[in-house]
């Protein structure tokens, strides 16, 4: 197998993956029909749907969150998933915050917050690559922890970072000519890895090790390196949305991010990406990402309680998931 992945050929289970592929094909297709469905329904349900600020409303909800489901999604790929992805995403929020506040250049503070959550990621590498244990518990216990020193270090209260540059907010608040910082950042973070994913033997070789582990460390590849890249990869990607996140709102807030991890992870799943490992792409996740948004912001315009609205997206969730078992099933 990895000679056949050194040298571009399609692997020996070719007509597998083909099929894979078509499928994950009709996912995104499908997945681009319902939302357009939703625009056209929605355009005539609400005379502020289609204006401007509703539009840039709805990217710029999905944008930033948007970067944290490509890393969920590349680690789903792998066979991993991480529910820790809000609580690290606010603790990058608040030692940025932490450091800017102690006299530290907000560039150098953001760095450091980025390097943290990238050594969270490694932390739980670790232990899931040479302590042997499964990713869920191994997030789960992170995402308490993390989420612990958050409200330790600032005894619950966001930290006010009011007198950060306006060149550190740019990345946050500001706009080249009417598209918005963040939506430009998070469109080249999609590009980069959905060509990575796609083009790279290296990226490959996480969908060999999330199809079948055991049979991807026979054939030569180094199963544990991957696992371990692709959790620190969306630990890092988790730090670099909350480095923007504090940008925007000019806060460090220890309580942000509480149920990020089941709009990414539903995201990634409606998208095509697998709870089993070995499929899903950047362009699906990202699909599915800008139809949770959608169905938010429609249901806000029709005045939808806020309650019914988590009881839908639990229910889209569970729908995806049950739709994933079968395609999983027709695969097998």
């Amino acid at each position: 197998m990895e000679q056949a992945i050194e040298a571009g050929e399609a692997p020996r289970d070719g007509r597998g993956m083909a099929a894979a592929k078509g499928l994950l094909k009709m996912r995104e297709t499908g997945l681009i029909a319902i939302i357009l469905l939703l625009i056209v329904v929605m355009s005539f349900a609400s005379p502020y749907f289609l204006t401007w600020v509703n539009i840039r409303t709805v990217i710029m909800a999905f944008a930033v969150e948007g970067i944290v489901v490509v890393g969920m999604t590349i680690l789903l790929i792998s066979g991993g998933i991480d529910l820790s992805v809000g609580s690290v995403t606010a603790l990058a929020m608040v030692i940025g915050g932490w450091l800017f506040l102690a006299g530290f250049d907000p560039w150098v503070a953001s760095l450091i917050a980025i390097g943290c959550c990238t050594a969270v990621g490694a932390f739980m590498g670790f232990f899931v690559t040479k302590i042997g244990l499964h990713h869920f518990i191994v997030s789960l216990a992170v995402m308490v922890i993390a989420r612990g020193i958050c409200l330790l270090g600032t005894g619950g209260r966001p930290l006010g970072l009011y007198t950060l540059p306006p060149e550190f907010k740019f990345i946050g608040q500001g706009s080249i000519g009417p598209i918005p910082v963040v939506i430009l950042t998070f469109l080249a973070v999609v590009a980069i890895f959905d060509i990575l994913l796609r083009r790279t033997t290296m990226f490959r070789k996480v969908f060999y090790t999330g199809s079948n582990e055991r049979a991807a460390a026979y054939s030569g590849i180094r199963t544990k390196r991957v696992i371990f890249a692709t959790t620190t990869l969306c630990s890092a990607l988790c730090g670099v949305a909350g480095v923007i996140y504090m940008a925007r709102f000019g806060s460090a807030q220890p309580t942000f991010g509480l149920g990020m991890e089941l709009n990414v992870i539903a995201a990634a799943v409606i998208g095509g990406a697998s709870l089993n490992g070995g499929t899903g792409t950047i362009l699906g996740a990202i699909l599915g990402a800008a139809l949770l948004s959608l169905v938010s912001s429609s249901l806000a315009l029709l005045d939808v309680s806020v309650y019914w609205q988590d009881i839908i997206r639990g229910s889209i969730l569970l729908a995806a998931v049950t739709i994933d078992l079968f395609l999983n099933k027709r695969r097998g």
